[in-house]
Parts: C-alpha cells; sequence; structure tokens
C-alpha cells in the first residue's frame, strides 16, 4: 500500500510540474514603443497643445487621450487588464505600464517615450525587432521577457525616418524573425530598409498618411492571438479604422498591406 501510495504521489508530481513548465513555455510578450506625440520636436500638422506635449504622457494623443495605448487598453477594452507600472531605467522613457490578458497567458508591455526623443524610440524598436535590447520585467514573481525576446513588438506615432536615418547594427538575422507591427504613416515606405535587416516579419504596416491610435493595434493583436495571417490581420485592421476614422472601407484597405510587397 505504501509503495502505490508513492508512486501516484511521484505521478502526481510529475504531473504538476509538466503543466507548470507547460504553462511557462506558452507565456507570450508583446512590447509596444510609443513616441508621444510631439507639436515642438516632430514635423507633424500641429495638433490641441495638451495632447502634443511630448513631454507629457498624461493627455498625450498617442498615449493618455481617449485612443491613446495606455487609455485605450485600460478603458475601453475588456480584454486587458492593467497590472503593473514598472520603472524604467531607460531615461527617455516617461512612463512604462504592463498589461495581462484577461484570458491568455499574455502580457504587454508599453513604453512611452519622450516626444522629443523619437529617433531612440525608433531605434529602440528597430534594434528590439532584430532580437537585440532584451530586457526582463518582474511581476509577481515571474521574469517576463521583452525588448528582443518578445514574440511581437509595435511602433506607435509619427514617422520619424521620414526626417532622420538611422545608423544601427544588426546581428545576423533569425530565421523566423519576431512579428512586428507599425502604425505610423507612409511606414511600408520608410520602414521596409531597416526591417529587412531586422529580419522582422511584418505583420501589418501602412501604405498612407493615418491615425496611429490604439484601436489598431488592439484588433491586429486580437487577430494575431488568434493565429491569422497577415492578410486577415490586415483585413481586420482596415474594418477596425473604418469604424473609428468614419472613412470608406475602400480607403481603410488601401491604407494597410502586410509582408514586403
Amino acid at each position: 500500500m505504501l509503495n502505490m501510495l508513492s508512486l501516484r504521489s511521484l505521478t502526481l508530481l510529475f504531473s504538476l510540474c509538466f503543466v507548470c513548465l507547460f504553462a511557462s513555455a506558452e507565456t507570450m510578450t508583446i512590447h509596444v514603443f510609443v513616441a508621444l506625440c510631439d507639436n515642438k520636436h516632430q514635423g507633424i500638422v500641429p495638433v490641441p497643445e495638451k495632447i502634443g506635449n511630448g513631454k507629457d504622457p498624461r493627455l498625450n494623443l498617442y498615449w493618455g487621450a481617449g485612443y491613446g495605448v495606455k487609455s485605450f487598453f485600460k478603458l475601453k477594452t475588456d480584454d486587458w487588464e492593467l497590472v503593473s507600472s514598472p520603472e524604467s531605467d531607460n531615461p527617455y522613457i516617461l512612463e512604462r505600464v504592463l498589461f495581462k490578458h484577461a484570458t491568455q497567458d499574455v502580457y504587454l508591455l508599453a513604453d512611452a517615450y519622450d516626444g522629443e526623443r523619437i529617433k531612440d524610440c525608433v531605434e529602440d524598436f528597430l534594434l528590439a525587432s532584430n532580437t537585440q535590447n532584451t530586457e526582463t520585467v518582474t511581476y509577481n514573481g515571474s521574469s517576463l521577457s521583452f525588448g528582443g525576446s518578445s514574440d511581437l513588438v509595435s511602433y506607435i506615432g509619427h514617422d520619424g525616418l521620414m526626417e532622420f536615418s538611422v545608423d544601427l547594427e544588426y546581428i545576423d538575422p533569425v530565421s523566423n524573425g519576431i512579428d512586428v507591427i507599425i502604425l505610423a504613416c507612409y511606414s511600408h515606405d520608410y520602414f521596409s530598409p531597416e526591417i529587412e535587416q531586422t529580419g522582422a516579419n511584418p505583420l501589418l504596416w501602412t501604405t498612407h498618411l493615418m491615425a496611429p491610435e490604439a484601436y489598431t493595434l488592439k484588433s491586429a493583436i486580437d487577430g494575431w492571438l488568434l493565429g491569422e495571417s497577415g492578410k486577415q490581420i490586415d483585413e481586420r485592421a482596415a474594418i477596425t479604422y473604418q469604424k473609428y476614422q468614419k472613412c470608406s472601407l475602400k480607403g481603410a484597405h488601401n491604407l494597410f498591406t502586410t509582408g514586403f510587397n
């Protein structure tokens, strides 16, 4: 009887360990790099002063305003819960927030960069796309990997590559690159040379002027979590953009693209 109980205990212990290991392996992370909208330091059509102050995340168009990344994911969706506001060693990150998906073991880290430091934001995003600049965030005793160790990285904001160039040293691309979403005006045209060098997989980017607001990002992430193809995510993004922007669906379809075509 004792041997039988010991065997059962060992079997149960093995099963629990296997479940824990499997759950850990299934954890996915998303890192969103947000260059705060900045009337003064970016070549944009000026927006109202309160939402165009690149040094104030609280009301910024791309962060604390109604459709900004922090506000939208915190207040306008039931899928994500704001669970932490981790500190960052990067002096150009003015605010950092960590979200947990409501039903899946997925975490989203969003960084609000000082709008004046948009070049640093773009460069950090590109290096992460190349599996560089990995970093760890601790939550509930668990270590979560972001930066270049993320499963998905995204850039949100003005297309700074319209105004400046970058000179980055990329490591040899891996065969199965990180998925990326780039919501900025004409991001396909301006980011393509760099993304090709990073080896990343462009799930969604743009061909025209656009409003890089969080509803499009959220919609694209929904499709990504479902394992949809780039074309399906493209379609999903267009429908969502048309809904919020009140534009034609044809125009929205023409705005988004996937891959390098």
